[in-house]
């Protein structure tokens, strides 16, 4: 399957554009009080038409409840719901067929031990996401930390699904993550940006440009 890419937290109209325009496959918007990306319901259905059979959208979510499932499959309606909080294999086992939705689960990565549990998620989920575990803090947030880890713990990693790299990519170091872990797709959030939550067109470019050129190669 052909490399995809995702830019996630988009806020504004300017966002989308300038992700669909430099060639991406997947726009996220986040739904997270603490995070300098979040947006209202309302805001990220008016970006998902924005982006409408131009790019995939995913909504990205932390321990929602099933209210709030419901609200965004009767909004939104997304292509796909990101599941990134501590949610158990059956927990996204159950939104997934609860709400016919197609679920891509992130995992936090920190050591070799954290991909014992890959196996149960890819079990129940479409997709999966390997991100670098977050910082044990009161105020810490789950993803969209800038922080890497260890691409070689997942090199190569094939679980029977699409699983995507995330965690502290940028324009600079995107086409060495894709190189070393031949993984199905990247995903970038911070590393994009000028200021938290502040897309920067430029750097959008640059890092689709990147990953695109690195595919090309045919190392991947």
């Amino acid at each position: 399957m052909p490399l995809l890419v995702k830019i996630c937290g988009l806020k504004t109209m300017r966002d989308v554009d300038a992700a669909i325009g430099a060639g991406a496959d997947m726009i996220g918007v986040v739904f997270f009080p603490k995070s300098p990306r979040n947006v209202s319901l309302a805001t990220a259905c008016a970006l998902s038409g924005r982006a409408c059979g131009r790019a995939g959208v995913v909504a990205l979510a932390v321990d929602p409840d099933d209210d709030f499932v419901a609200a965004i499959m009767a909004n939104l309606k997304p292509d796909l719901i990101q599941l990134h909080g501590a949610e158990t294999p059956e927990r996204v086992a159950d939104i997934r067929h609860r709400f016919s939705v197609r679920v891509m689960k992130a995992i936090g990565v920190g050591s070799a031990e954290d991909l014992a549990q890959v196996p149960a998620y890819a079990a129940v989920s479409d997709m999966l996401l390997v991100d670098a575990k977050p910082p044990k803090t009161p105020d810490g947030l789950p993803g969209g930390n800038g922080l890497t880890f260890d691409w070689r713990l997942v090199a190569g990693l094939d679980p029977g699904r699409p699983v995507m790299l995330s965690g502290g990519l940028h324009p600079g170091n995107v086409a060495e993550a894709i190189r070393l872990t031949r993984l199905n797709g990247v995903d970038v959030s911070s590393g994009v940006e000028s200021s938290p939550g502040r897309k920067d067109p430029d750097k959008i470019r640059a890092f689709v440009e990147a990953a695109r050129l690195t595919e090309a190669e045919g190392v991947w």
